[in-house]
């Protein structure tokens, strides 16, 4: 990891030198401070980018997302909504949505990512399993409308993953035969998403988006695209992050460790563990497909090979998990044939 104060891996490029003046202008002008500096950090898998300002003994969190390709609408007002749910979150304290501007409060840099360890991950995981319960007690009539993770958005999902992994990354010329399977194995994964009950995601709820704070609390960042989904969705996003792997019986005790917090607040029935644990799987299987399609569009479409790397974890976490299910035999047959 670089020295630079980060919240991911890569380094955001600085906006154009007119947008750039333009960001340093606005940015002045609410802060009162003539000139600022300002420090890239890391940014995510996406076209916001992210800058540290140091004012006197306070620092800030500067934010471009330009509006054609980033919606930060849903940002500004999903930090209220978590807030008021008593999460740790950035308060927007200025924003120019037209523009694509904010500023925010700085939680820090002690990243899931960077300060995990043997000692501290199970304190930490459950921390925010118990977090994650907050999330999921949002609903629609909280202050904002949440879009629902419907079957068209799955569906999607997963042809985006045969499009940028299948064909153009391994450019594979698929028969008919393979397209009846991967057509037949996508709608079980969706009939399993859509099968749970269905509660607020954050839908990118893993190492790199979860900080330590000062205070022993947890902070929460890149939560933009939250919406209604599947209960699973954040619980293996975050037990099989795909940056960071741990050994499969401790990532099962962690699930059941949160499949038992969602008995005790009645998101889940008593005694259906092993379903719970089923749809667990088969909702990692979906989430990881589609994290592979993303690596691999960065590259082939932003030019960014950073993300291949990751490539290999998350494809294994697919064959580990449909190793388990006779219904996936072929589909892992397929998928070993592509590594």
């Amino acid at each position: 990891m670089q020295d630079v104060p980060s919240r991911s891996h890569m380094i955001s490029p600085l906006p154009t030198h007119e947008r750039l003046a333009n960001f340093q202008h606005w940015i002045s002008r609410h802060l009162s401070e003539n000139p600022i500096k300002l420090t890239p950090l890391a940014g995510d898998a996406s076209f916001r980018q992210y800058f540290r300002i140091k004012l006197h003994d306070k620092t800030f969190i500067a934010v471009d997302a330009p509006p054609e390709l980033e919606n930060s609408h849903s940002f500004v007002a999903l930090a209220k909504v978590f807030a008021k749910q008593g999460l740790k979150v950035p308060e927007v304290i200025q924003a120019d949505l037209d523009q694509g501007f904010m500023l925010q409060t700085d939680l820090g840099d002690n990243l899931f990512f960077h300060v995990l360890n043997s000692s501290n991950v199970d304190r930490l995981y459950k921390q925010a399993l118990e977090k994650l319960l907050l999330i999921q007690s949002c609903h629609q009539d909280n202050g904002w409308h949440f879009p629902i993770f419907d079957f068209a958005l799955f569906a999607e999902e997963l042809k985006r993953f045969q499009h940028w992994y299948l064909l153009t990354h391994l450019q594979l010329n698929l028969t008919e035969q393979t397209q009846t399977l991967l057509t037949e194995t996508f709608q079980a994964l969706i009939q399993s998403a859509l099968s749970q009950p269905q509660l607020c995601v954050h839908r990118d709820y893993h190492s790199r988006n979860l900080l330590q704070l000062a205070d022993g609390d947890l902070g929460i960042i890149d939560f933009q695209d939250a919406l209604m989904g599947p209960i699973t969705y954040d619980v293996v996003s975050l037990l099989r992050d795909c940056y960071l792997a741990w050994p499969p019986e401790q990532v099962e005790e962690w699930a059941l460790f949160y499949y038992e917090l969602a008995v005790d607040a009645a998101l889940l029935p008593a005694g259906s563990s092993q379903q719970f644990l089923r749809w667990f799987d088969w909702m990692g299987i979906q989430r990881h497909l589609k994290a592979i399609y993303i690596f691999a569009r960065k590259w082939h479409r932003d030019g960014n090979d950073i993300y291949l790397n990751d490539i290999p974890r998350t494809l294994n976490y697919v064959l580990e998990v449909s190793a388990k299910y006779p219904e996936l035999t072929e589909f892992r047959r397929f998928l070993s044939g592509c590594v």
